[in-house]
């Protein structure tokens, strides 16, 4: 008989539905393409209007949910998730291709994100000042936005609408989700297991489909208060020029190309091991991967000897084999995208060290893989040290000094994440002071945030906003400045009170 294929609908108003479309797409697993996760809703217009009003429909009853009472659904989504780590992480493997040991990561930032929010709406808090006028109490108090709509991407399928779902929703807002198209199936695995904690139809609407009509419909729709965005800077840049139109608030995170400056007094074991990590982990599909080294040249030589010998070694193949240290990329078209700026770094004269070209050996034929690449002899302005690749590419840039090693780091248009290796304390409180990122490591790689913390960007990686911890929260609320005014008079503020004399 031939194998049934799963089909995953749209959540809307607490019904899974089929699309309206009547259409269907494929997910299938990067390691082996002729592998069907599941049969997905290619979605559209109407299924977007369908989850708005839905959501809009939710918002009035969910709002006035007590907040302690919102995050206590939360911290049941938390266990939850605890008992189906397993099993959400083999699926996640499945369908994204990062290997086991990252995929069960992924999960459990989801779960340390849960526990967070778990407690965050007993901490949703205001602040109460002193007014300028006698018998006047002022404070501030936080209101949800209302429909909010969360746009994620493929390549922390768990971790990530995490960020965006747990404090949207215990700030009382409802939520329109559209998950990344490569990875829909445990998208929709994750909104069951709110659906199973308790939270009422129509607070959380699941919408599958592409972005040009699920996701731009969503950024479109004028009842949706506000769009959240993880992925390129320029499908960010068009999102938030529609935003503008209606000023509509929107947070985005977007690319990167971070840096790790390894200098003359670096521990070179450690730093090796940092940039391998932050080079090849997930297959370089991280806004925050290592992309460039900034090595000094006193150290250069055994750092590169060190680097390469590794990288050659990193054993490539599906991602449920334990053994395996890099996965496939996401798609064929990742494959063809990576390949093509491998092939303009050896067109402009970069000096190609291992890697670059797709991996095809044996089991790897089946999927999209790509051998880790290493460029040596790259300047501060070629195209491999300024364009954002997504892949296990990596370029490594030479200079003679500290006050160079920054210069060339900020010589970026983005502001992602950094890292540098020193043993210096002194050189690291100024690299502290000069990095143009959110985010720096001292002594550690480019990538590895915690959940409880401020993540986030400067220059085109962002907005300004910040997901993680206790500044997310402030991205899915509105601050109520509220005056009492108890003299039984009225008082006039913003105008000249003083007695002349004073």
């Amino acid at each position: 008989m031939p194998k049934t294929t799963s089909r995953y609908l749209n959540l809307i108003g607490g019904k899974w539905v089929e699309p309206k479309t009547g259409k269907w797409f494929e997910s299938r697993n990067p390691a082996d393409d002729g592998d069907v996760v599941g049969e997905v809703a290619k979605s559209g217009p109407d299924d977007v209007d369908a989850a708005v009003k839905a959501a809009r429909k939710a918002f009035d009853g969910w709002r006035l949910v007590p907040a302690p009472k919102r995050s206590e659904i939360m911290g049941r989504v938390a266990q939850i998730l605890r008992d189906r780590k397993e099993e959400l992480s083999q699926l996640l493997t499945r369908e994204m291709g990062k290997v086991i040991e990252e995929a069960r990561g992924d999960v459990h930032e989801s779960i340390d994100t849960a526990a967070y929010a778990a407690g965050a709406g007993t901490r949703l808090m205001g602040e109460t000042v002193p007014s300028e006028l006698e018998n006047k109490f002022a404070m501030t108090v936080r209101a949800p936005m209302g429909v909010c709509g969360l746009i994620s991407p493929w390549n922390f399928p768990t971790a990530i609408p995490s960020w965006k779902l747990f404090p949207s929703l215990v700030c009382g807002n409802t939520v329109i989700f559209k998950p990344a198209s490569d990875t829909p199936c445990v998208a929709t695995a994750l909104v069951r297991i709110f659906e199973e904690a308790g939270l009422p139809p129509g607070v959380l609407n699941i919408v599958h489909g592409g972005g040009g009509d699920v996701g731009m419909g969503i950024v479109r729709h004028p009842d949706v208060a506000l769009i959240s965005f993880t992925g390129s800077s320029d499908v960010g840049r068009t999102i938030a020029a529609e935003c503008g139109k209606s000023l509509k608030r929107c947070s985005m995170e977007l690319g990167g190309k971070n840096g790790s400056i390894v200098m003359d007094d670096a521990d070179l074991e450690l730093a090796v091991d940092g940039s391998i990590w932050g080079a090849f982990g997930t297959t370089g599909q991280r806004c925050t991967a290592t992309s460039r080294i900034i090595v000094h040249e006193k150290v250069k030589a055994e750092y590169l000897s060190r680097l390469v010998d590794r990288a050659k070694k990193l054993k490539l193949g599906p991602g449920n084999d334990e053994s395996v240290k890099v996965g496939p990329l996401v798609n064929a078209g990742r494959v063809k995208e990576v390949h093509e700026w491998v092939e303009r770094g050896v067109k402009d004269g970069n000096k190609l060290l291992c890697g670059g070209r797709p991996a095809t050996n044996g089991n790897l034929k089946k999927g999209w893989f790509y051998e880790p690449t290493v460029f040596d002899n790259v300047k501060v302005g070629d195209t491999l040290a300024q364009e954002e690749i997504f892949g296990p590419v990596l370029s490594v840039i030479t200079v003679k000094s500290f006050d160079e090693a920054i210069a060339a780091l900020n010589n970026s248009r983005y502001g992602w994440s950094a890292s540098i290796y020193t043993k210096d304390v002194n050189r690291a409180f100024r690299a502290i002071r000069d990095v143009e990122t959110g985010i720096l490591y001292v002594n550690s790689s480019t990538i590895g945030a915690e959940n409880h913390l401020p993540f986030g960007g400067m220059k085109e990686t962002g907005n300004g906003h910040r997901e993680g911890g206790w500044t997310a929260y402030d991205i899915y609320s509105e601050i109520r400045t509220v005056y009492v005014d108890y003299s039984g008079k009225l008082q006039r503020a913003q105008i000249d009170n003083r007695k002349k004399d004073e």
